[in-house]
Order: C-alpha cells, then sequence, then structure tokens
C-alpha cells in the first residue's frame, strides 16, 4: 500500500497499516506574547510571523506517469483522509475554548457540493452568473431582520464570509456616514475592531471596561467630552471575546445624548458575533434592535448557529448603504460588499437551519448553554478553582491552567492569567464533566510540593470570584 511522501516518492505501508487510525499530531509550540505569566508554563517566546507552525505538512506531489492505471495516488489521499477525519474527531472530543458550535448534521445538502455557487454582488440585485443563492440569502436576511425589529424596505445586508468581515463592514459604513468620525471601542473589544481602524486609517480611542468586561460609560463620557467636536463611530460588544460580556447598549446611547451627541452625529455598529444570536431569547435580556439608534449589527454564522463553514450576517440601514454601493457592469449588478466573491453555500446552510430549528429551537438550546455554563462555575468553585460568569453569557473564565500541554489538549483561549470556556450546544455535562475531573486531578499536581500557587485573578474577574490564597 502506498505510504507518505519521503524525499519525493512513496514510502509504502506495512500491512498492519491502518488508514483509519488517529495521527497525533504534534502540537504546535507553546508561544506567549507577553513574556513571562508568572506560572511556572513552557518556555515562553514571541510569536513570530510565520514560524510558530507545526513541523509537520502534506506535501503536495506530482502523479506518477501510470497512475491512471495503478491508482497509487488515489489510495494515498484516501488513507490520509482517513486518518484525517479521525483526527478532526478526536480534536472535536476535546474542544472547549473557542465559540463554534460543533453539533450538526448537514447530510441532505452533500447533493449541493458538487456546484460552484457563488453570490457575486449585492444580494438583492442578481447578477450574470447564475449559478447563485441569492433567493435562500434574502430569506436568511429577512429572518435576521424581523429579529433585530427593522422592516424588509428599511434595511441592507448580506452573508459575509466571517464575522470579522462584519465588523469591517458596520466601521467602514459609519466612516462612510462620517468620514471624519472618531471610532471608540472597549479595549476587550475584537482585535477586528482595531483592524478596522488601521486599514481606514481612522482615528480611534480605546475606552476602559469593567471587571466584567463590559465597556465603562464612565470613561467613555470622558473621551467622548475631549472630542465633542468630531462625530462617534461606536462599536457596541454583544458579547467580548474573552469574558463574553455584553456592552450596555441603553447606557451608551443615553452616554452620547448626555455629552451633547445628538443621533445624527454618532453611529453605533453592534458586534454580535456570538451573544447577537443567543441574547434575543434570554429572557430579561436588554434588546438590539433598530428601533434604537443603531446603524448595524453582525453575528457569525459558524458560531452558535453551527455553520460548518465560516460566515456571518450583516445588516445596516438601507439609508446608508448609498455611500457604499457602485455599478459594476462586469457582473450587471451592484456591490457595497467587502469581499467579491461570496460563498453561496453559506446561505443554504443557515437557511437549513434556520428553518429547522426555528425560534423555539434556537430558544431551547440557549437556555440548555446557560444552564450547562452555570453547572461550570458552579463545580470550578467549589472545587477552589477563580471563576466568573458573566449574567448574560455562556463564557466561563478561570485560572489559567498551569501546564501548557493541558491548555493544548482542550483547545482553551487564554490571556495573561485566565482561561475560558465557551459552553456551546455541542458541550454537554458528561464533556464538561470530563474535562473538570482531569482539571482538579492535574491541578493537585501542579501545586501539591508549594513550589508554585495558584495565581490570583481578582484584578480580572473581582475579589468575590477569586479563590487565590489572599481571597478563598
Amino acid at each position: 500500500m502506498v505510504g507518505s511522501i519521503e524525499n519525493g516518492g512513496m514510502e509504502i505501508f506495512s500491512e498492519e497499516f491502518d488508514p483509519t487510525a488517529v495521527v497525533a499530531e504534534p502540537l504546535p509550540p507553546v508561544a506567549v506574547s507577553n513574556g513571562d505569566l508568572g506560572q511556572a508554563s513552557a518556555k515562553a517566546r514571541e510569536i513570530v510571523l510565520g514560524r510558530n507552525v507545526h513541523t509537520t505538512c502534506l506535501a503536495v506531489t506530482e502523479p506518477d506517469a501510470n497512475d491512471d492505471f495503478t491508482g497509487d495516488k488515489d489510495a494515498y489521499m484516501a488513507s490520509v483522509l482517513a486518518r484525517y477525519r479521525k483526527t478532526l474527531m478526536e480534536r472535536t472530543k476535546h474542544h472547549l475554548g473557542y465559540p463554534y458550535n460543533l453539533d450538526f448534521d448537514y447530510g441532505s445538502l452533500a447533493q449541493l457540493q458538487h456546484f460552484s455557487i457563488n453570490n457575486l454582488g449585492d444580494p438583492f440585485i442578481e447578477s450574470n452568473y447564475g449559478v447563485h443563492s441569492r433567493q435562500f440569502e434574502v430569506g436568511v436576511l429577512d429572518w435576521f431582520a424581523r429579529l433585530w425589529e427593522i422592516e424588509k424596505n428599511e434595511y441592507w445586508g448580506y452573508i459575509t464570509n466571517c464575522g470579522t468581515e462584519g465588523n469591517l463592514h458596520g466601521i467602514l459604513v459609519g466612516r462612510e456616514v462620517f468620514p471624519d468620525g472618531i471610532l471608540y471601542a472597549s479595549r476587550e473589544s475584537h482585535y477586528s475592531v482595531f483592524k478596522a481602524a488601521r486599514m481606514y486609517r481612522m482615528e480611534c480611542e480605546k475606552v476602559g471596561t469593567l471587571v466584567s468586561g463590559e465597556i465603562d460609560c464612565t470613561d467613555f463620557k470622558v473621551k467622548l467630552l475631549a472630542n465633542k467636536d468630531k462625530p462617534a463611530i461606536i462599536n457596541v460588544n454583544i458579547g467580548t471575546t474573552v469574558k463574553g460580556a455584553v456592552d450596555d447598549l441603553d447606557l451608551v446611547i443615553q452616554s452620547l445624548e448626555e455629552t451633547g451627541f445628538t443621533h445624527d452625529r454618532f453611529y453605533i455598529h453592534c458586534d454580535g458575533a456570538l451573544f447577537g444570536l443567543m441574547m434575543p431569547f434570554v429572557k430579561r435580556a436588554p434588546k438590539v434592535s433598530f428601533k434604537k439608534p443603531i446603524g448595524s449589527v453582525s453575528v457569525s454564522g459558524h458560531k452558535f448557529v453551527g455553520c460548518p463553514m465560516p460566515c456571518g450576517v450583516q445588516i445596516t440601514r438601507l439609508e446608508h448603504i448609498n455611500a457604499l454601493s457602485r455599478n459594476v457592469e462586469y457582473l450587471a449588478s451592484r456591490d457595497a460588499t467587502i469581499m467579491g466573491s461570496r460563498n453561496g453555500h453559506a446561505p443554504i446552510f443557515l437557511w437549513y437551519t434556520l428553518n429547522k430549528k426555528g425560534y423555539k429551537g434556537f430558544q431551547k438550546e440557549v437556555q440548555k448553554c446557560l444552564r450547562n455554563a452555570h453547572y461550570l462555575k458552579d463545580r470550578l468553585l467549589a472545587a477552589g478553582i477563580s471563576a466568573m460568569l458573566n449574567e448574560l453569557s455562556s463564557t466561563v473564565v478561570f485560572e489559567r491552567p498551569l501546564d501548557e500541554e493541558f491548555v493544548r489538549r482542550w483547545q482553551l483561549a487564554c490571556e495573561g492569567n485566565i482561561a475560558h470556556v465557551v459552553v456551546m450546544p455541542n458541550v454537554t455535562i458528561d464533556k464538561l464533566d470530563d474535562f473538570l475531573n482531569e482539571l482538579v486531578e492535574k491541578r493537585l499536581g501542579w501545586y501539591q510540593d508549594g513550589k508554585f500557587k495558584p495565581p490570583c485573578i481578582a484584578v480580572e474577574i473581582g475579589r468575590e470570584n477569586c479563590r487565590c490564597i489572599l481571597h478563598q
């Protein structure tokens, strides 16, 4: 049987070779950007672009001249893909730190994978390219427009290639509405917000945050007053990246009004990457609605919804979009999107899920996520491990594990001395128990000799949530 590529040739696998066996890929090297974390982590080193990568790769080689007859290359590729699938299954089993819903089944859509579906240009204006899914895309956009309370004839939007594109587009619309506007975003905003500021050469003010991670409107007002001669473009977080904090939209609007900014002098973009779709189904949660003076909202489609490819939804007011829209003769359409070609399969996956689950299905999944997040938080605290859970969130923040191997095994997202688990619909109580039992057992070994102590994270999550020696 044909095997791995060695010096440009093929290696013959032994008879005992199992193409379905899990390949234990080497974990990426520890990469810490802020130097020593004050813990016994593996050797810290700076992240170097193009260097912090796996040491292995699957090379691309030319087929042999007689491959049509031998089928060796097909057999080799089949074995690689079979082993890769097993690896994906194993890594999915130990996935907790990133906000992706891995619980989905789109088998009935496999029949469409034979088509190159491309939604070029404006979703509301058909182009000359006929292999598209605009009818699905507009159906999805109408669903989100109803969710965020804006009439069909008052909104414009499109399905993006990822959540970052939604932020890039929302902030770009704000910049086009107010070319001299200043971008305000809390320091715990997603990095794509600050990427947008750099790309568009915008003046940007980073606003302080509360312990919860939500924007500090006292600091926000100070910064507004210092720049009251220029319009304001504000990024409001509907769930921050690390702590899952939700900025108080009503308080942000109130702060703008109290500092003298009328509605025609500010533009608000709501980054709802994860919680933008969860919050409407949480009782007593504040509303994200276009009945309030906001300019745009974006969410990710591959997070809570569970689309298997990165995508997102961006909705803005139709009145704002003319500043961006341009005629494109080549397409026989108009275009106000960031990208040119857009994945035409993503709208179909989103349409399929929205139809299958509906409002009641999403509400049930949101309740499950919040319930399981509280379970995780309570068990961590009961075990003497510092932990915090924001009221409207399914992101549980806790002390960073001492062992980086453990961090990478469970694919935890870390920042400084804290880590988090994002409880998604695919995260069951059994999975949380496996994680907790392993963490508690490992943690006893990390600290038993007294050489190292659990970190104090009172600054990050509040004294009441910290279980360090000082605050337990």
